[in-house]
């Protein structure tokens, strides 16, 4: 008897599981609205994350640059070389700029950098950047050199950083007030003319 009511509690598992596949496999899938479009990251909003919270910018006065554009044409624009030309006030030169982290192109001034951005003028330490017809909307200025490095030589080695001792001379002669004589063992003192004292 009780292997009958287990049986039919396992048939009818099985029958309630065959029917739960069979409507989901039968049943016609929801349609998709005309007006969903798909998320992806790549649509997200791109720009100064500042203007959310700060509320509307104020307009720059006629010929300024906006301080919101140009902070953000530093970001993306990276000066890293210069050829200048020879006189202050001379058109010309090049620059060595890095756009968004990509490698590093020449540009010469009045080309264009990026879009409507041209090169404007180039010195010896830095560049300016802006539309053609109006004027430097930034300034790049090259990074300054490390200081040169200073210090000391260590001695030569097998040299001590004393001097050596003086040493007498075969053959010198003879120093009277210390009283010691010069010359090497076994050859004769020198002697005073008209006298038998020694020097």
């Amino acid at each position: 008897m009780a292997s009958r009511i287990l049986a039919l509690l396992i048939w009818a598992a099985v029958a309630a599981s065959l029917a739960y596949w069979g409507l989901r496999w039968l049943a016609q899938p929801t349609a998709v609205p005309a007006n969903a479009t798909a998320v992806s990251l790549d649509n997200a909003a791109r720009g100064d994350m500042r203007k959310l919270l700060t509320g509307p910018a104020a307009a720059a006065p006629p010929g300024q640059p906006d301080p919101t554009t140009a902070s953000m044409l530093a970001e993306r624009i990276k000066l890293l070389g210069v050829v200048a030309p020879r006189h202050e006030g001379d058109k010309g030169g090049l620059a060595l700029l890095s756009i968004d982290g990509k490698p590093a192109r020449a540009v010469r001034a009045g080309a264009s950098v990026d879009g409507d951005l041209v090169l404007l003028t180039v010195n010896q330490r830095g560049a300016e950047i802006g539309p053609a017809a109006g004027p430097a909307t930034v300034r790049l200025d090259l990074p300054l050199l490390p200081a040169a490095a200073t210090g000391s030589l260590p001695p030569p080695m097998g040299f001590s950083a004393e001097p050596p001792p003086p040493q007498q001379m075969p053959g010198a002669v003879p120093d009277i007030n210390s009283g010691m004589s010069g010359a090497p063992e076994g050859m004769p003192l020198p002697v005073r003319p008209g006298g038998n004292r020694p020097l």
